[in-house]
């Protein structure tokens, strides 16, 4: 069973650089076929999601973020961790790591379809 944990500030200034880890458990983030992924849900609204990167190491962003958004993982660590520059209180949302191995590549955009999960946490950009 795959486990995901969410690690990271609560709390981020407007203009500074947004950092949250993925811990996994259960699964290696090497293992083939894995797309592990980061998915966001501000106040009110729907889930979006971000952004992804593959067990080869290859990353898929959101065209609408793509500007402002890096994946990247630590495999001697089991984590992949996100990092959103120039955040604003739009940002406000909570955040989520995701996994799934049975997606193909043009689906991994939809949100709805991880198996897995982290139980989220809520980031605020607040000055």
């Amino acid at each position: 069973q795959v486990q995901l944990q969410e690690s990271g500030p609560g709390l981020v200034k407007p203009s500074q650089t947004l950092s949250l880890t993925c811990t996994v458990s259960g699964e290696t983030i090497t293992t083939n076929y894995y797309y592990w992924t980061w998915i966001r849900q501000p106040p009110g609204k729907g889930l979006e999601w971000m952004g992804a990167i593959a067990s080869s190491g290859s990353t898929y962003y959101s065209p609408s973020l793509k500007s402002r958004t890096s994946i990247s993982r630590d495999t001697s660590k089991n984590q992949f961790t996100l990092q959103l520059s120039s955040v604003t209180p739009e940002d406000t949302a909570v955040y989520y790591c995701a996994a799934d191995s049975r997606l193909i590549l043009s689906s991994i955009r939809d949100a709805r379809q991880y198996d897995y999960w982290g139980q989220g946490t809520l980031v605020t950009v607040s000055s």
